[in-house]
């Protein structure tokens, strides 16, 4: 990295970038290319020795059955979720259109989401952490706050309770010993699960990177696009297709002489600083597979899937109801043949629209977590929700963009930020986990 770092400087201290006219776009290559190694330098160092290995894997509870179907937060859910609000108004809010233009997040900013304790709440207390039992609803709740100030800045803050909860849920004893206490730390791992890959009409659940068994482990190759802060991931979860048996999730520390990572920005979610993770022949232990054995890998692949679907969910829930709460008082206060444009009737028919979608969205969203924390079926209620939240939540940004009409296509105003941010909610598979 020095002997790079010297060639860089000595180029963009001579002159022959000026006579060739290229001086902006190559410093521009230079700052990512600086930024990535220096990421990749500093995730490498991190060792992941971890504390006692316990006895057995530590396993969250399931959630109690009310008996009645009620979603009204609890008081330690309601006092969580009003602690996300507030640092999603006073923290993500005003951060997120410098951090969508430099397509990263402030390091700080980071930091003060994981002193919510987002990580440690789905922690079991033997490992660490603050959790008592599952917490889906909980999850969702917050991330739909997070949402509120900007999806893609919750993007980053959230990637790496995705790796933890992963580990929880389906992590044996000597993956759980090894890498949850660091999760548990004043200072967490920059972590992220890694499922989507850049192909057309992507299949989570037949990925093209494979899994092949060697000596002692297992060799991964292909590609993972759309990760967020991968150039300064520590550890990932990576899905693959184990030839055979089916997709499963493997743990892979950050190895720079083994993979490799490039920027990946994309329409939305730019704050998250999304990267490519390139595999080529990465050798794991054995034991770097979450699951006893082929059908519990697979089973937990595919459980995976469907709780990322629902955190996505929260997240469009949250960036719509932003939308909500912004055209309401724009078309109140904008002016139009002498009054307001909200007393037209298609305008108001529309921004009623958006709030009876969101409490559709919402209810399917939570009726699917819920039965989910409490170790019920829920792959007909997740699949409800995510079809309702795509096609919903999609349509929620558009009107937000027509409502404002020639404002809403300018970046002056955020919501066109929004509008390309929730067209993810249709693409995105991983990343998150509640």
């Amino acid at each position: 990295m020095a002997r790079g770092l010297r060639v860089l400087n000595r180029l963009a201290g001579g002159t022959l970038l000026d006579r060739l006219g290229v001086r902006k776009q190559s410093e521009r290559a230079i700052y990512h290319a600086s930024r990535t190694g220096f990421g990749v330098a500093a995730a490498a160092a991190r060792s992941f020795k971890g504390g006692p290995k316990p006895d057995r894997a530590q396993r969250l509870p399931s959630a109690g059955d009310p008996g009645l179907f009620d979603l009204t937060p609890s008081e330690d859910q309601a006092m969580l979720q009003d602690a996300a609000q507030r640092f999603a108004d006073e923290a993500l809010r005003p951060a997120a259109e410098e951090a969508n233009e430099a397509c990263s997040a402030e390091k700080d900013l980071l930091d003060m989401a994981n002193e919510l304790g987002i990580a440690i709440l789905g922690i079991p207390e033997e490992l660490g952490g603050a959790g008592t039992e599952r917490s889906t609803v909980t999850n969702v709740l917050v991330a739909e706050a997070l949402a509120h100030g900007d999806m893609g800045l919750a993007f980053a803050c959230l990637a790496p309770s995705a790796v933890s909860n992963a580990l929880v849920l389906w992590g044996n004893a000597e993956q759980q010993g090894k890498y949850l206490p660091a999760f548990a730390e004043e200072t967490t791992p920059v972590a992220a699960l890694a499922l989507s890959e850049p192909v057309p009409l992507f299949d989570p659940m037949s990925p093209a990177t494979v899994a092949k068994p060697v000596d002692g482990g297992w060799s991964l190759s292909g590609i993972k696009s759309l990760v967020p802060n991968a150039a300064t991931c520590e550890l990932f979860i990576i899905g693959a297709m184990v030839e055979g048996e089916g997709p499963a999730l493997f743990v892979v520390e950050s190895d720079p002489a083994t993979m490799s990572i490039a920027p990946d920005p994309a329409m939305g979610l730019r704050a998250a600083a999304t990267g490519q993770v390139q595999l080529d022949g990465v050798v794991v232990p054995t034991a770097a597979r979450l699951g006893d054995g082929a059908k519990a890998a697979t089973d937990a692949y595919t459980e995976c899937v469907r709780l990322s679907r629902l955190a996505w969910c929260a997240m469009a829930i949250g960036t719509g109801k932003a939308v909500l709460d912004y055209v309401i008082p724009y078309v109140n206060d904008r002016q139009a043949f002498g009054e307001p444009i909200s007393h037209r009737q298609s305008v108001a028919f529309m921004v009623a629209n958006i709030a009876i979608e969101l409490e559709g969205m919402r209810l399917t969203t939570l009726r699917a977590a819920s039965l989910a924390e409490r170790g019920k079926a829920y792959a007909r209620e997740a699949a409800v929700a995510r079809r309702l939240c795509v096609d919903k939540g999609m349509q929620i940004g558009s009107d937000g963009v027509q409502l404002l009409g020639g404002h809403g296509f300018t970046k002056e105003y955020p919501v066109e930020r929004w509008y390309r941010d929730l067209r993810a909610i249709g693409v995105m598979e991983g990343g998150l986990l509640v």
